[in-house]
């Protein structure tokens, strides 16, 4: 089992299936990512960098790109989350949109692959 595997593996239902769905779409738009650790959490990186990393807290979930900028590119379709530079909140109860959380993680590859 993967680091990031583990670390969602703690995490108490309905909570774990959220942020698992999260690491499954990026597992899926960058296959060959590998676990690894950035900031002190599990995350799956690329090319050695970062793409995201996702933790529960005692009040929400949070989404981490890395990256502001790409955080950036679906600001206005995240209307009513918590946000911050680098951070996406959000909650079992409200999950991200699988459609945003594609385009944040595909301009997080962009920057790191810069394609």
């Amino acid at each position: 089992m993967s680091s990031v595997d583990q670390a969602i593996a703690e995490v108490p239902s309905p909570s774990r299936e959220a942020l698992q769905h999260v690491i499954d779409i990026a597992r899926r738009l960058a296959p060959d990512a590998e676990d690894g650790m950035s900031y002190g959490m599990p995350a799956l990186k690329v090319a050695g960098k970062p793409l995201v990393s996702v933790v529960a807290t005692a009040k929400h979930l949070s989404l981490y790109p890395f990256s502001g900028a790409a955080i950036d590119t679906v600001r206005e379709e995240l209307a009513g989350y918590s946000l911050s530079k680098g951070t996406v909140r959000f909650s079992a109860e409200h999950p991200l949109p699988d459609d945003v959380v594609e385009r944040l993680l595909r301009a997080r590859l962009a920057e790191i692959t810069g394609a």
